[in-house]
Order: structure tokens, then sequence, then C-alpha cells
């Protein structure tokens, strides 16, 4: 494939852990925000879980000095100019990311793929945007992305095979699973996960029963490893809402409306994990 530089835009969450993971596998990263205060908090959470995972050996024989060596912070787009691939993964706002998406189409070299990591806007409208769509794909990694092996490779409409065949050989160097998928609103996870997540606040909101027990009954009833209250608040009740959002405005169906409750809490500032306050507390 001849990638060795990426440049990932956005140091949240999930920037900051597709930056973490492509420096692990050997990479040299450009983590860039607009936010040197994002940058430092991205700096600190890399730094914590690269020591996690070195106590649990999963750093592929590194050191967590190593691997953080790899990864560059930045407020300067300078780096776009030599990147060999490029991964957006801001805030899920089709505005935000046409913006960003456009501009660092404009700036990388003719023959690199963008890619974004967004969990549920259209790729051939992102594509579209940014003047190369035959070079435009979705590569949606799972949070939290160094623990999560699955990989949602979307193609949009326009989307070349090469494309296609190159970003699913690069995930598979990061020991990852892509799974491709067409595009359509919220692809598949999350036209799959946010209705039952949303479903999951209605009946907290209807007093069916409490959080702790709507997330018991899944997590023992139906295996789940975590309740669809406790994800929610783990995902960020506003990335939950404008995925909703976007599911309503895209199909126009009634049962994708978001439930009050959970733009209420948003309204509120109860994020979930991030911000102290969700259905739980932290």
């Amino acid at each position: 494939m001849n990638i060795r530089n990426i440049f990932v835009i956005g140091a949240g969450t999930m920037g900051g852990g597709i930056a973490q993971v492509f420096a692990t596998y050997g990479f040299d990263v450009t983590l860039f925000d607009v936010s040197e205060n994002q940058l430092h908090r991205a700096k600190a959470s890399i730094t914590k879980s690269l020591e996690r995972m070195a106590k649990k050996e999963l750093l592929e024989g590194k050191s967590p000095e190593e691997v953080a060596g790899k990864i560059s912070f930045s407020t300067a787009d300078d780096a776009l100019a030599e990147a060999d691939f490029v991964i957006e993964a801001a805030t899920e706002n089709f505005d935000l990311k046409r913006k960003i998406l456009t501009d660092a189409a404009g700036k990388a070299r003719e023959e690199v793929i963008v890619a974004s990591n967004t969990s549920s806007i259209s790729i051939t409208a992102l594509g579209a945007a940014t003047g190369r769509p035959q070079k435009f794909i979705g590569m949606h990694f799972m949070n939290p992305v160094p623990v999560m092996k699955l990989v949602e490779v979307i193609r949009g409409l326009d989307t070349s095979d090469k494309t296609l065949a190159t970003t699913v050989a690069l995930a598979k160097t990061l020991l990852k699973t892509p799974v491709e998928v067409n595009d359509f609103p919220g692809f598949i996870s999350n036209r799959i996960l946010m209705p039952m997540i949303n479903e999951a606040v209605y009946c907290l909101m209807e007093g069916v029963a409490t959080a702790e027990a709507i997330d018991d009954i899944m997590k023992l009833g139906m295996a789940h490893p975590m309740g669809p209250l406790r994800l929610a608040d783990l995902i960020g009740l506003d990335v939950c809402l404008d995925i909703m959002e976007v599911l309503h405005e895209a199909f126009g169906d009634s049962k994708y409306r978001p439930c009050p409750l959970l733009r209420k809490m948003v309204f509120a500032g109860h994020l979930g994990s991030k911000s102290g306050r969700g259905f739980y507390t932290y």
C-alpha cells in the first residue's frame, strides 16, 4: 500500500483512539485539532491507555513510550501535504464534516484516500463535497478503538474498487476486522444499535423500570456485555441524539424519533461519562 504517514483530524475520544492504534502498528501519525486544550487532553488520554495496554501485553512488544513517540500533536495542518492517508473524526455534524473534509481534500495529495469515521452520515454526500468521491470512503471504528476489532467500511456511490480494497487492507494491518457496508443512513451498526438505545430511554422515561433494571435485563437476558443505557453514557448522549436525528431525518419514519428524555438530558448537559453525569453518575 505504501502508506506510512497518517493524518487524523479531530482529537476527541475517537480521533485519539484511531491515532493510538495506527501508532501501535508502526505508522507515523499526526493528530490534528484546532483546540490546543483538546490536544493536551488527547495526549493524556493516550498515555493512560498505552500504560493500561502495556500491562496487558497488548502493544505488539512495544513500550508505551515507543508508541507515543510515533504520534505528533498539532494545531497546524502542514502535515496534510505529506500524508499518505487522511481520516476525519470530528463531531457527528454534516456541515462541520463537510467543511473539514473539503479543506483536507484540497490540501492532501491527489492520490491520497480521504476517509471519515462518521457513524451515520452519508458517505456519498460527504465524498461529493470533497471533489474526489472516488478516493473517499467511510472507515468507522468502534469505541474504544484500541480494544474493539470491528471497522465498518462504508462505500459511497462513487467510491472506487481500489479505494475500498486499500482501506480494507489497511484495517487488516491494524489487526482489525473490516466489514464492508453500503451507504445508507446509520449503516449497519448504528441503524440497529441506536434505536435499541432510544427504546431503552423511552422505557426509562415511561417508568417501565429503573436504568439499572433495564440494563440488567439486557445483560442477563440477552447476554449483552453492557446495558444500553450504560453504553449510551459511554458513547455520549449528544452523539446518540445526533445519530438518531440523522436516522429520523433520512428515513422520515417515526420509529427513529429521538426520545424526548434523551433530548432533554443533552440540553441539560448530562452527556454521560464524559460530563460526569448521564443515566448514571461518574
